[in-house]
């Protein structure tokens, strides 16, 4: 079998592009706010320019922290089982994160979204076969903002049962999600051993890590908990215009996290991935269903796989505000092209409106596009040997290969089977069943599995703990109990 792949950049360009990102490393070098990160880096030859917090860093530095960067790991879900892998060709996909918006079946407006919303999303995305991660994808706006963060991750620990990409807002809360973590893990030495989680750490472009992005990044190698890097330069604006000027530039900026990173803790797991767009001129948006930011993520993620790194980009995201036909176009065309690349993690599905707005049903229909894409990876496969003789010789001029016993031993595993999102029926059964159009039937297929959703219980002295932790946060920043749910 021949895996089919996409691929944008020749194998000199990608040399190019990295021999450039380290040049761009000693002039004119990272900016970094983290007073611990720019001693680090001082420790070990980098200049530094304390005044200015700007780190040159020596190429034989950038190139040894890229050698004991780990090339794979797993992710694993809360019964201890490797169920996502970050490596190779491997692709799996996740929802989308961090939206402030969610918008309702039916609506056209979005508003922001609560608790009892995330806890439905979670549902959902805990149930759909084809999504293998959830994600903390909703910002809640019943519960102070600078504890946001945590009681997301809570709320995800509390209900899904599959692994989760997050991320903190703050220094002092990577702390309690941590702690999150380890009441469910069982120690520290646990939650390292076997991560659920992967943080979600991002440079701001151009060429700058924040003081709270930098110490997450380092809290994550520290303990062992794996961090994304999420570079994310617009072309044009915070970026280069060229596709090729900014993802070298991506590439620096994921090169300076992996070396402070590695000079942490050598060894602990980091992925190269990131959010970049190409901007868009006319409105000052950065469209993340644009084609040329979809061929930016391939071919970032590309050089990423040259160097050996894990993959990851936010892509099967659409810019449009409801479920149209403009979410369907943009959302496939993510996917599928991402799937191609061989990305480890595509981050995306339910989201909306420039990365900011989450859909249920937009969520359902996506994990069709993620069944389909993964079947499109998986090639034409060799099935049987000979290839056709034996089948067309024994069915014969008028058989009927539907009654063959050959058809019902291979056609499962040839065809990507749909849900009843997807209609391939004919007209007047459409018709019959109330000719229903694909959003209405995505929110239908919502409300059967958040109704129907049943997980396997937490240990009650385990729930018990994660609701002592969030409390005593959220009680700290005002709030006298935990929401409903």
């Amino acid at each position: 079998m021949i895996r089919p792949t996409v691929q944008f950049l020749s194998t000199e360009t990608v040399n190019r592009v990295i021999e450039e990102a380290i040049e761009l490393l000693q002039d004119p070098g990272v900016r970094v706010h983290s007073p611990r990160a720019l001693a680090l880096l001082s420790d070990h030859g980098a200049g530094v320019d304390p005044e200015a917090k700007v780190a040159r860093i020596p190429a034989d530095l950038v190139r040894r922290a890229v050698s004991t960067a780990p090339k794979s790991f797993y992710l694993y879900d809360v019964e201890g089982k490797p169920v996502v892998h970050y490596g190779g060709d491997d692709v799996q996909f996740d929802p989308g994160s961090t939206a402030i918006e969610f918008l309702e079946y039916g609506a056209t407006a979005s508003r922001a979204p609560v608790t009892a919303d995330f806890v439905r999303y979670i549902k959902l995305a805990d149930s759909l076969p084809a999504i293998d991660a959830v994600s903390t994808a909703l910002v809640c706006s019943d519960v102070p903002q600078a504890v946001a963060d945590l009681y997301r991750l809570f709320l995800v620990l509390l209900y899904a049962r599959k692994p989760v990409v997050t991320g903190a807002f703050a220094v002092e809360t990577w702390h309690v999600m941590k702690d999150l973590l380890v009441a469910l893990a069982g120690s520290e030495q646990a939650l390292a051993e076997k991560p659920m989680a992967v943080f979600d750490v991002c440079p701001s472009p151009p060429l700058l890590w924040s003081e709270i992005t930098c110490e997450n990044m380092m809290d994550c190698a520290r303990h062992g908990v794996p961090a994304e890097l999420v570079s994310m330069p617009l072309t044009g604006a915070t970026g280069p215009a060229t596709l090729l000027g900014s993802i070298v530039q991506h590439a620096a900026e994921c090169l300076s996290g992996i070396t402070i990173h590695q000079l942490v803790k050598a060894g602990s797991p980091i992925v190269w991935g990131g959010s970049p767009a190409a901007f868009d001129m006319r409105t000052g948006t950065p469209p993340m269903g644009a084609v040329e930011t979809m061929m930016f993520d391939c071919a970032y993620a590309q050089v990423g796989k040259a160097l050996g790194m894990p993959t990851h980009a936010y892509l099967g995201m659409s810019d449009a505000k409801i479920v149209d036909a403009q979410c369907g176009l943009e959302s496939a065309s993510g996917a599928l092209l991402g799937a191609l690349a061989g990305i480890n993690m595509i981050s995306g599905p339910g989201m909306l409106d420039f990365e900011s707005c989450f859909s249920l049903e937009k969520l359902v229909l996506d994990a069709e596009i993620v069944g389909m894409a993964k079947r499109l990876v998986a090639g034409v496969v060799e099935r049987e040997t000979p290839l056709a003789l034996d089948i067309v010789r024994r069915v014969g001029h008028h058989g009927n290969f539907l009654a063959s016993p050959h058809t019902r031993r291979w056609f499962r595993q040839e065809l990507f089977i749909p849900s009843e999102v997807i209609d391939r029926d004919f007209r007047r059964n459409w018709e019959m069943k109330g000719s229903k159009d694909v959003a209405r039937r995505a929110h239908e297929r919502a409300e059967a599995l958040i109704v129907g959703y049943a997980p396997k219980a937490l240990p009650a002295e385990v729930v018990r703990e994660l609701e002592a932790i969030t409390l005593k946060v959220l009680q700290g920043a005002g709030m006298e109990k935990l929401p409903a749910r």
